[in-house]
């Protein structure tokens, strides 16, 4: 399944599902981040790291670490 550091800015696609355990599954939950939600890449730093995303109505970074637990579907170019 396709992860959301693998989407390219400009794309918007939705949550299928974190495969983290713990703390880390938490705090991506917390920042918004749920099964469902629509999530837009606004930008990607060159190293790959941080990623910008909109979702949920605001802005948020999110490590490359954090962004490859969330598995996305539905890739959409806007």
């Amino acid at each position: 399944m396709t992860t959301l550091r693998t989407i390219k800015p400009g794309e918007t696609v939705r949550v299928a599902g974190i495969n983290g355990k713990g703390a880390i599954k938490r705090r991506v939950m917390d920042m918004g981040i749920t099964k469902g939600v629509d999530v837009f890449v606004r930008k990607v730093a060159p190293l790959g790291d941080p990623v910008e995303v909109t979702v949920r109505g605001y802005e948020l970074s999110l490590r490359k670490a954090d962004a490859d637990i969330v598995e996305v579907a539905e890739v959409q170019e806007l």
